[in-house]
């Protein structure tokens, strides 16, 4: 056996005396350790797991915990797990203080789809390495940082932020592990989001948040491009091949494609599903790439049956997944995600197609040198504020955001059973907790004060949120049961609750972007504050396009007089939802047809351009 790449020779019969020297007991520990060393560099790993148990079977040392481990690690890469669990298990029998396994089977309970199992073994580590144990503090710091991201995962905010901020302690300058800690403050509105930690850098600390979260905590745009590019800097391979070639494939139709792992109930999902299904047929082919959960859901079985083709390339790697869309010869590639969770970036960094754009997933620039246009409209990103997108506007005529007419309804809920009061004028606001700013909250609660009887109607994203939103809204003499929170619910259920609020506040920077079309929809009139970044204006457009400017406000004075102003005078509320209705009936903001169309306008238009 020969592995040209590392330039390891094993032959045959070497191999084979090695194994009866294992059986025989005269094979030492320090060559059984060479021995798989070299086997696990030219990637035999079966090989070497044979060896090592082997060996086991009929040899007996003070140090056998070893083998064990480095057992589970081959057997572990092999994707034998539970294999790997059981050597990891035994080498913690032999030796209850080897710190390395209980590690590493916190790894392998997480790949086993055992979170908790996951956090037991990380909680060992991370509560019972010393101070002093300058060795396996490594090991200490790494779990640490596992727990923090299992816990988050696991939505235990509270829980991951209190072991994130035990690494911090041990090492401030981690910026991956502050770019967690300052989006989980914003998650459970835990102000102000940018607090001291002792030792870090409060500039490390900016510069160190993601661009999502950057979203929700600054307007600027140029601060929004900066967390952009560093992302792209420190986590993103740009220097791959690229596989596309620079003209057009000359194809009878155009092949367009979808990346995206929210290609199931999620809410990009939710905007999108009408567009497949709206490509024209005789001018196009659609294409789906997805490592999407398989939920199982009626959303996700609509767009797979929606797509020409549609691929499963959860398995692939980046540079495999981005051969197949090469192979496929897709003319524009469409990705669904941008920088947020789940985005698989190192495909498009292949340029698997001549064209690359980005839309709805991320409400930023990406930063990625290799995506060429984002999909928007004059009022989103206003020609004077190009310049902070990496990529060129590709402005649509009349708004940005696609719309999914085929939505259902259910019926909506009595006052009564949402816990509201059946008289007062409710507020609300359905956007994600993380979007909440101090400033925001403020004026919510100032108009709260200025509107007697009135409520304000959250979605309840988790306790902790829950909790320092009420403790915030008394400290700013506003009763907290005035406070009412909605769980989460069916997308049906969920789009007929709009039906008992009045009047639905947006948050400012990071607006509401699928929430105000789903209110909007539903006839509820959405009450927004524009800003300069494409998050800030995301309401905007959509108001723009549904002709209802007199609800776009510039400022927080603005926005606070308009609300009490429609608090105060319902017939003017009753007058925006009657348009709403008439919007939803025959305006432009819901006329999805005419948006696939000018889409696709845009599409030609673009690969005509290569030729």
């Amino acid at each position: 056996m020969y592995d040209s790449n590392q330039g390891v020779a094993v032959a045959t019969a070497d191999y084979s005396s090695l194994v009866l020297q294992a059986w025989r007991g005269q094979l030492t520990l320090a060559d059984l350790f060479h021995h798989t060393s070299q086997l696990e560099a030219a990637r035999q790993h079966e090989l070497a797991c044979v060896l090592y148990q082997t060996w086991l079977e009929h040899n007996k040392t003070p140090l056998n915990h070893f083998v064990h481990f480095n057992l589970g690690t081959s057997l572990s890469t092999l994707e034998k797990l539970e294999d790997a669990r059981q050597a990891y298990l035994r080498a913690i029998e032999l030796s209850p203080a080897f710190v390395q396994p209980h590690f590493n089977l916190g790894l392998v309970y997480e790949r086993l789809g055992n979170p908790s199992a996951a956090i037991a073994q990380w909680l060992w580590v991370a509560n019972t390495v010393s101070a002093k144990d300058t060795e396996n503090r490594p090991l200490q710091l790494s779990a640490l940082n596992n727990l923090g991201r299992l816990l988050e995962n696991e939505r235990k905010y509270a829980d991951a932020l209190v072991y994130l901020q035990r690494s911090l302690e041990m090492e401030p300058n981690q910026p991956d592990v502050l770019h967690h800690w300052v989006f989980l403050r914003a998650k459970q509105c835990e102000w102000p989001v940018y607090a001291q930690v002792e030792g870090v850098d409060p500039e490390l600390m900016r510069r160190s948040t993601s661009a999502l979260a950057m979203i929700a905590l600054s307007d600027d745009p140029q601060e929004q491009l900066t967390a952009a590019q560093n992302y792209v800097a420190n986590k993103i391979n740009c220097n791959v091949p690229t596989l596309a070639p620079a003209k057009p494939y000359g194809h009878k139709k155009i092949r367009v494609g979808y990346l995206s792992s929210d290609l199931c109930l999620h809410p990009v999902a939710m905007l999108t599903a009408e567009l497949f299904e709206l490509h024209n047929r005789d001018r196009f082919e659609v294409y789906g790439y997805c490592w999407s959960r398989e939920d199982n859901s009626a959303m996700r079985k609509r767009i797979i049956s929606s797509m020409d083709r549609f691929e499963r390339i959860q398995g692939m790697s980046d540079e495999a997944a981005a051969r197949l869309i090469r192979e496929h010869e897709i003319d524009i590639l469409v990705d669904l995600h941008g920088q947020t969770l789940g985005a698989r970036a190192g495909i498009l960094a292949y340029r698997p197609a001549p064209i690359q754009i980005t839309y709805l997933g991320l409400p930023a620039t990406t930063g990625f040198p290799f995506v060429d246009y984002v999909i928007a409209d004059r009022f989103l990103i206003p020609e004077e504020y190009a310049r902070f997108y990496s990529e060129k506007p590709l402005y649509m005529p009349d708004v940005y955001q696609v719309s999914d007419r085929q939505r259902v309804t259910g019926t909506p809920p009595s006052r009564e059973s949402c816990n509201l009061p059946a008289d007062g004028f409710v507020f609300c606001s359905f956007n994600n907790n993380y979007k909440f700013t101090p400033e925001v909250f403020g004026t919510w609660m100032r108009i709260l004060n200025r509107v007697p009887g009135s409520v304000l109607w959250l979605l309840s994203d988790n306790e902790w949120a829950e909790a320092n939103l009420r403790k915030e809204a008394e400290k700013l003499g506003v009763n907290g049961s005035r406070l009412i929170f909605a769980p989460r619910i069916a997308p049906e259920n969920y789009l007929a609750r709009f039906g008992a609020a009045d009047l639905f506040l947006d948050t400012f920077p990071f607006n509401a972007g699928t929430t105000a079309n789903d209110a909007l929809w539903t006839g509820l009139p959405v009450l927004t504050r524009s800003g300069r970044s494409f998050a800030s204006r995301m309401a905007g457009a959509l108001l723009t396009a549904a002709e209802l400017d007199e609800l776009i406000t510039y400022s927080p004075n603005d926005y606070e007089e308009t609300a009490v102003a429609l608090a105060n005078a319902p017939e003017r509320c009753r007058r925006i939802r009657d348009k709403l209705h008439q919007v939803r009936e025959s305006g432009k903001l819901f006329d999805t047809p005419r948006f696939v169309g000018h889409l696709e306008d845009q599409f030609t238009q673009l690969v005509g351009a290569l030729g």
